[in-house]
């Protein structure tokens, strides 16, 4: 997915979406039926989807069974490393990376495009200040990858 972005000096040329579960595309441990559609749909612009979570419920494998997603779960100790090693892997010029948590800061810091979700838990403070994009829910979120106009609108100078 390539996005001209006018005031920006180059294009965003993506190809992954990092997401973190719970609080961002769960919540509760439980995906929405409407964020569920809003996946599907976005796998189908031929983006790859990453789940990145240390699971603190764990139902991230149950939860996403059925979606176009990769997960990956690792110890919570160290969980913001982690999410930024594995999008620094993906490629983090050509990754957006959606989250709410304190854990989520380096992911969102170090992806082309940082999105934070506040959503029903809210969002790390912090974290609002390195996202390049706030949103109030996830679903709004994904909807800007589906409806690059909005987000030019967002972005541009």
């Amino acid at each position: 997915m390539i996005i001209e972005i006018p005031g920006y000096e180059h294009a965003l040329e993506l190809s992954n979406v990092a997401l973190d579960f719970n609080g961002t595309i769960a919540l509760d441990g439980i995906v929405p039926e409407a964020v569920k559609h809003l996946l599907n749909c976005l796998a189908e612009t031929g983006l790859n989807l990453f789940v990145l979570t240390a699971d603190t419920r764990g139902t991230v494998q149950m939860a996403c069974r059925d979606l176009p997603v990769e997960v990956s779960t690792f110890d919570g100790a160290d969980a913001g490393s982690e999410k930024r090693r594995i999008v620094e892997k993906l490629g983090a010029k050509r990754t957006v990376a959606f989250g709410n948590g304190r854990n989520d800061l380096e992911m969102l810091a170090s992806a082309a495009l940082g999105v934070a979700v506040i959503g029903a838990e809210g969002a790390f403070g912090k974290l609002l200040q390195v996202a390049d994009i706030v949103v109030g829910d996830i679903s709004d979120g994904l909807n800007l990858l589906l409806d690059p106009t909005r987000l030019i609108a967002s972005l541009r100078s």
